[in-house]
């Protein structure tokens, strides 16, 4: 097709426009590349933009971290909870075992007191152990493991490491009933120590109480003295502590006073005792001793010797 001389062709036309709309798009480009390698502007616009969106993320993640959160909390106090409880049980177990060890150490050193009181008395002893206690509180009453078998008899003094327990009543083949001095049926004769005063102490009726009753005004008695057995009624030997005075005070009539005295025996909490068994009396009067005199002569002359001249 010709064109006449009226008409004429556009000088930019539409691939024209966008050739140079793409230079100029790439000369933008050069020059930003070239700014941001010498000034670093893209990097301050990026973190700046950076900042302003890093809000809307935490936003955005926010339920999802709650929501991790929670089942972390709730597994971590699943744990804490089981793990208390491994730890409760644990530390159950080593008191019980500690509180175990704290009795066996507490028994070692009461059998250790028995067998130092054992070897003091040097004399026939036998070591029993408390099984059973009479519930009745008007019989102070207990059962040992030791009887008849084992050479306990009737009336045999019982003994722990700090006095005078008690005094055996029945025997039976492996055990035996031991009154305590604290029972209101039991007396028992005493001395008191300091100045061998005799008195007959009656128990209380109560595991802390003795009583010693018609004792004159004006006996030298007085609170904290020790009491001791006196060793008449042949039960008892004497000097073994009983007890220790805590009060005295006058009597209904006035004319005796009555003392109350502290057993030195450990009497509720005893777990082992000593049964002191008699020792055999000798039989008939001591054998004579042996003549003493000048040695008899074999040559001497007897009537039945004589030789006439």
């Amino acid at each position: 097709m010709t064109l006449t001389r009226n008409e004429s062709a556009p000088l930019f036309t539409a691939d024209t426009a966008n050739t140079l709309r793409l230079i100029g798009y790439i000369a933008l480009a050069i020059a930003l590349m070239v700014a941001d390698h010498n000034g670093r502007w893209l990097h301050r616009i990026r973190y700046a933009a950076s900042a302003a969106i890093e809000p809307v993320y935490r936003l955005a993640a926010l339920p999802a971290d709650l929501a991790r959160r929670s089942g972390d909390a709730l597994v971590d106090r699943a744990q804490l909870q089981v793990r208390n409880e491994t730890l409760s049980r644990e530390l159950l177990l080593a008191q019980a075992q500690l509180n175990r060890l704290l009795a066996v150490r507490e028994q070692n050193r009461h059998l250790q007191q028995l067998l130092d009181v054992q070897q003091r008395l040097n004399l026939g002893v036998q070591l029993a152990r408390v099984v059973d206690v009479d519930t009745d509180p008007f019989r102070h009453r207990v059962l040992v493991n030791a009887g008849a078998d084992q050479g306990v008899q009737v009336g045999e003094a019982v003994l722990d490491a700090d006095g005078v327990v008690g005094q055996v009543i029945e025997t039976l083949p492996n055990t035996a009933t031991v009154m305590l001095i604290t029972d209101p049926a039991h007396a028992l004769p005493v001395a008191v120590e300091r100045t061998a005063m005799r008195a007959i102490a009656h128990g209380g009726g109560s595991l802390d109480t003795l009583n010693l009753p018609n004792i004159p005004i004006s006996a030298d008695l007085r609170v904290g003295d020790r009491l001791v057995t006196s060793g008449l009624g042949g039960h008892f030997p004497a000097g073994f502590p009983v007890a220790t005075v805590r009060s005295i005070r006058n009597d209904a009539s006035g004319m005796f006073a009555l003392a109350v005295a502290t057993p030195s025996a450990a009497l509720d909490r005893s777990d082992e005792v000593l049964i002191l068994h008699r020792l055999p009396d000798p039989v008939g009067p001591p054998a004579p001793a042996p003549t003493q005199g000048p040695p008899v002569d074999a040559s001497a002359k007897t009537p039945g010797n004589v030789v006439g001249p």
